[in-house]
């Protein structure tokens, strides 16, 4: 008798030692597919160093909405080839681009597609030393321009010049690339382009003494979706599932951005610790009500702004074809992504 219910209890111990085992096995299972083995990889590839442009992806993928969505995103840095030309070849599923770049691209015949604003509003312009006495466009007469090189830049400051009656052929154009701004209009160079968003925040921080002058507030025409984010057209027409998931998660992450300046702005600057963090919540804080502004759902693009902006690029010889503005861009995933 004694030796039965020995052998009663082993076998009782085996069976609680194998549930035991096969219930760990399900939870490290379920472990990894919350680690991101059934996850599908994708790659963003940004524009520019991480700044607060980015800071709703940062905060879809902190707060796991990506995940949600099944996907694993990798963020990548830029490189020296172009993110549209990346993301036109397949190198990378998206990639953040601006509205300017996007019209030169389909140009070029490259199949890339803005599938959301980032921002509503162009917040970029001209920014001088104040004791420089530019104050209104017509002041850029006579005076030198950092510029980044490109002829775009000039039919812009054109545009911007014209409504006060100045002429940029009297404007010294020189190249100052990623010059520090602040160096530079300190030398040999009296005013510079830029998006207030970071480096005209980065001046407030700084304590810098400028002025800004806003582009859209003397050239409407130039208000173009700066950033946007971007994909293929082979990426929509074959594989929409994931260009929806990918806009319903950084949906997400943008309207915790416009909600949560506070704690937006700690993601990334966890994220990156290279960052100055005063830079960082500063911006961050001014930029959040920007990001959706008046559009009636974060992401949404106007057509006649895509039609405007690739006429003027036209018109300017920036572009040597008429591009078909309603094929670059899309709202049908943002909108698809609030239903």
């Amino acid at each position: 008798m004694r030796t039965w219910y020995k052998v009663l209890f082993l076998s009782l111990l085996t069976l609680v030692l194998v549930a035991c085992q096969g219930e760990e096995a399900e939870q490290k299972e379920d472990a990894n597919s919350e680690s991101g083995e059934d996850l599908k990889k994708v790659q963003l590839f940004l524009d520019w160093t991480p700044n607060t442009n980015h800071s709703g992806i940062y905060a879809a993928k902190d707060q796991g909405y990506f995940e949600e969505e099944g996907l694993d995103l990798e963020i990548m840095l830029p490189g020296e080839v172009p993110t549209e030309q990346i993301v036109a070849t397949g190198k990378a599923e998206f990639g953040i681009s601006f509205q300017t770049q996007v019209t030169q691209a389909r140009a070029e015949n490259m199949p890339v597609v803005s599938i959301v604003a980032i921002i509503q509003q162009h917040t970029g312009g001209y920014y001088t030393p104040t004791d420089k006495g530019i104050k209104t466009p017509k002041d850029f007469e006579g005076r030198v321009y950092g510029a980044y090189g490109s002829e775009l830049e000039k039919s812009m400051l054109q545009a911007v010049m014209k409504s006060e009656g100045g002429d940029a052929s009297k404007v010294d154009v020189v190249q100052v690339g990623n010059t520090d701004y602040f160096i530079a209009t300190q030398r040999d160079v009296d005013f510079v382009n830029i998006f207030y968003a970071w480096t005209g925040i980065e001046g407030e921080v700084r304590g810098a003494d400028m002025n800004f002058i806003k582009t859209i507030d003397y050239a409407p025409e130039l208000n173009t979706y700066s950033p946007v984010i971007i994909t293929n057209e082979e990426m929509i027409e074959q594989d929409p599932e994931t260009v929806q998931a990918f806009v319903t998660a950084v949906l997400k992450g943008y309207e915790y951005a416009i909600e949560n300046p506070e704690e937006t702005a700690d993601i990334l600057i966890a994220e990156e610790p290279d960052l100055n963090p005063e830079l960082v919540k500063r911006s961050q804080e001014w930029l959040s009500p920007l990001y959706q502004e008046d559009a009636p759902v974060w992401g949404t693009q106007e057509e006649k702004r895509w039609v405007d902006y690739a006429k003027f690029m036209y018109d300017e010889n920036i572009i040597e074809v008429e591009v078909d503005a309603s094929a670059a861009f899309t709202n049908q995933f943002i909108e698809n992504a609030k239903k």
